[in-house]
């Protein structure tokens, strides 16, 4: 784990330390978790219904719950909720995917592509110490135009707008990975349990919709 001492009072860069090894330990162990929820929903093959419902529970977990717990040892458990809720809602578009001639490959690439922009875009802050804080306003702008986009298009259906909107978020989500983590090492963020969902929620967005992109592109 990367020493701050240099730029910061000894203690503040334990505390640092602290936050981010613990926000990257229980990151680790979500995305296995999440992984693991993932596969039993397909095996179980559960619908599309019960996938928007389990977006629908976590969303609820992130709003209502998680801010009241984020400062004690109960909001490790709803963690581990938001992320099970989150992996086991991906099982119907997982098999969906499946069904493609060449499903298995564009998953794997989505999954090896979101596992590289992550260490990518996080190595670089930590070996730089760049400050993305200034990205903030920028990244909220952007949310808020892709999803109007989002929603314009379940009206319009325009499949080339689709391409560009998932193309967006990924850039996005890239952007809030730069600046979660440079927020972590540079003390803006001192709970890793609402690190720890911020950086997932980033991943799982990139994963879904370089799917999506992978997906139109395919030929089948």
């Amino acid at each position: 784990m990367a020493n701050y001492s240099s730029s910061v009072p000894s203690s503040a860069a334990l505390g640092i330390n602290k936050v981010l090894r613990n926000t990257y330990l229980l990151l680790s162990m979500t995305l296995i978790f999440s992984a693991l929820t993932a596969g039993l929903s397909m095996m179980a093959s559960v619908s599309f219904a019960v996938s928007m419902g389990c977006s629908f529970g976590a969303m609820a977990l992130i709003w209502f719950v998680l801010p009241r717990v984020a400062q004690s040892s109960a909001g490790i458990g709803v963690v581990f909720a938001i992320t099970g809720l989150l992996g086991f809602g991906l099982g119907p578009m997982l098999n969906a995917y499946l069904q493609l001639g060449n499903g298995a490959e564009i998953i794997a690439t989505a999954l090896g592509g979101t596992g590289v922009i992550f260490l990518a875009l996080s190595g670089y802050v930590l070996t730089t110490r760049r400050d993305f804080s200034f990205m903030g306003g920028f990244l909220v702008v952007g949310l808020v135009i892709a999803v109007v986009a989002m929603l314009a298009n379940l009206f319009l259906a325009i499949p080339a707008l689709s391409l560009a909107i998932s193309a967006a978020i990924i850039l996005i989500m890239s952007g809030l990975i730069l600046f979660d983590t440079s927020r972590i090492i540079h003390g803006g963020e001192t709970n890793y349990i609402m690190a720890t969902v911020s950086l997932y929620l980033s991943m799982y967005n990139i994963f879904v919709n370089l799917l999506a992109i992978l997906g139109m592109s395919s030929d089948d």
